[in-house]
């Protein structure tokens, strides 16, 4: 991780893209215990996703437990602006 700048305020990974102020262990979490509402995409500011699952009981809980396996284990996952979600 690089030194903080004004634009990367929680500095920038590997590839120079900018961390977010989002984690993605609260965002998996989040979406593991209550993706059936769509929280963890909410979280991240993914609204239109988090809808579907609230609508959908988050694919009838199975969506919802890949997408939070997923937000765990993957390091491309972004927030609404495109910054890469922290560790």
């Amino acid at each position: 991780m690089t030194v903080p700048t004004p634009e990367a305020p929680y500095g920038v990974d590997p590839k120079g893209r900018p961390y977010s102020d989002k984690s993605k262990i609260v965002a998996g979490i989040l979406q593991i215990f209550l993706g059936s509402l769509g929280i963890g995409r909410f979280y991240v500011g993914s609204v239109g996703v988090g809808i579907a699952q609230l609508l959908t009981c988050g694919g009838v809980g199975i969506w919802a437990l890949i997408d939070g396996i997923l937000f765990l284990t993957s390091n491309d996952r972004t927030d609404k602006q495109g910054r890469v979600l922290r560790g």
